[in-house]
């Protein structure tokens, strides 16, 4: 199945932090998939911008290097890479400063297309960056500026950070990136609780036992080592990754699909979230690799701290207090150098209220899986007969839909970046988080880390390649439930 490619309408987009990782690695590549795929259009320019003395050829030349390298590509057509590459240039300038902003604004002068700004630098030059834009008069009304995480790393952050974007742009301008919305198992997430009747009359506590959202990750900080360690795994990406997933598996059907009817559902979850209470978490700091500690150190080596208190695991159980959801714990998870790299959401329903096969002593339950990465699909497990003679045995079996071979191999494959980037053009906000939305995000999560600062825990350490904290496991043997095996 071949997806259907919808051109965008002619745009400038400027990438400021043009050389940096995130461009390199995911903007570009996707944006010249976009670009053989049909959807960006021919006159729609690029322009990067960062500190680096570059020409434009000489950026040019880097990103072909990029393409090659990071564009997931087996065969790159020689006559749409050079095609493409003509439509970037290149500026070099400094945020804070005045160099090299004229000659941007001359490259924007007298342009009636879409015009979007994308901050792909560090947050701490957002408000530089918007303040300039205002300056050299390239913040009217219709520009629209693209900012990525972490949006604060508190909510008095959150907030300072929000007013100082709000000085220069409207809401309705502001396009705060998260990935993870962008995924397509993820927009799945909509489409099988609203696009089926199948699941939503059962999609409450009278027949949900408990939701486990799972984020787990092979590698450790690698190269992050220092902002992780003044992050940890609860702002890295409970308060944002798995919020995000927790809001659009819990919230009410919006009234109809568009940008703030779906946030104000979403927000709606937020603000319902109970307090987590300090028996309620686990956290933890994987240990070195047997064998391997030099190569693969433990969490407090790789940070150069041996004192640190930065979780790079955490698991925690909270509840919404709603009429939807009271009583169903939802348990959060993640965490780095875990035993395989997944992203999966679980609904595990309620057993029958009584079995009627006499030779059946098993439990039962329903579970429905719904994997985000790697192997994206739905796993729903359904209980049927045991093949053969001898009775009526019941065995749980998978009806299992990956998206790969649902829809054929040769399916387009869209990064989360080449979809966001385009839905920004578009001027779609729906998968971006509003400003309202972080805040509350912040409020829930400022508590939790202020309790466990005050009661100076330190995480425990787990093994590398393990599934976490044996604490973790704890959590849930007290509620009579357990983990699902976080499995590739």
């Amino acid at each position: 199945m071949v997806s259907r490619v919808i051109p965008v309408d002619p745009f400038d987009l400027v990438i400021f932090g043009g050389t940096g990782d995130l461009a390199r690695r995911k903007i570009l590549p996707g944006l010249f998939r976009r670009f053989i795929a049909g959807q960006m259009p021919a006159g729609a320019r690029i322009i990067a911008a960062a500190r680096t003395e570059m020409d434009d050829d000489g950026y040019r030349e880097m990103i072909a290097e990029a393409i090659t390298e990071f564009g997931g590509l087996k065969n790159i057509p020689e006559d749409k890479l050079t095609a493409f590459l003509a439509q970037l240039s290149y500026v070099t300038i400094d945020a804070k400063g005045t160099d090299g902003w004229a000659a941007l604004q001359e490259l924007m002068k007298g342009t009636d297309r879409v015009e979007a700004y994308y901050f792909s630098v560090s947050p701490a030059l957002f408000g530089d960056l918007a303040e300039r834009l205002q300056q050299w008069g390239m913040a009217d009304k219709d520009a629209r500026i693209v900012v990525e995480k972490p949006f604060g790393r508190d909510l008095e952050t959150a907030k300072t950070l929000n007013a100082t974007l709000a000085t220069y742009f409207d809401e309705s301008q502001i396009y705060r990136i998260d990935h993870y919305l962008g995924k397509e198992t993820v927009q799945n997430l909509m489409a099988v609780r609203f696009g089926n009747m199948l699941f939503e009359p059962l999609w409450n506590a009278q027949y949900v036992d408990h939701i486990q959202i799972t984020v787990a990750e092979t590698v450790g900080v690698g190269g992050r080592g220092e902002y992780y360690d003044k992050s940890g795994a609860m702002r890295d990406m409970v308060q944002n990754h798995l919020m995000q997933l927790l809001c659009l598996i819990a919230m009410e059907p919006p009234a109809r699909f568009d940008p703030d009817a779906v946030r104000d559902e979403k927000l709606k979850v937020i603000r319902a979230l109970d307090p987590v209470l300090p028996h309620h978490i686990a956290r933890g700091q994987y240990d070195a690799e047997p064998g391997n500690a030099e190569a693969q150190p433990n969490y407090r080596d790789a940070v150069g701290d041996p004192r640190s208190k930065t979780e790079s695991f955490i698991a925690l159980k909270t509840h919404i207090s709603n009429w939807r959801w009271a009583g169903t714990p939802f348990y959060l998870r993640t965490g780095k150098r875990m035993s395989a790299r997944s992203s999966e959401i679980t609904v595990v329903f309620k057993e029958t209220p009584h079995s009627i096969f006499a030779e059946d002593a098993g439990r039962h339950r329903n579970v429905l899986s719904i994997r985000l990465q790697p192997n994206e699909g739905i796993t729903l497990g359904v209980t049927i007969k045991e093949p053969g003679p001898g009775g009526m045995r019941l065995i749980d079996v998978p009806l299992d839909m990956s998206f790969a071979e649902a829809l054929g191999e040769d399916t387009e494959q869209v990064d989360a970046y080449e979809r966001l980037i385009m839905d920004v053009i578009r001027g779609n906000q729906t998968l971006f988080m509003r400003g309202d939305e972080v805040e509350a995000a912040w409020a829930w999560t400022d508590p939790i880390i202020q309790g466990w600062e005050a009661r100076g825990e330190v995480p425990k350490f787990y093994d590398s390649g393990s599934d976490g904290t044996v604490e973790s496991g704890e959590l849930m043997r007290r509620d009579g439930r357990a983990w699902r095996e976080v499995s590739p």
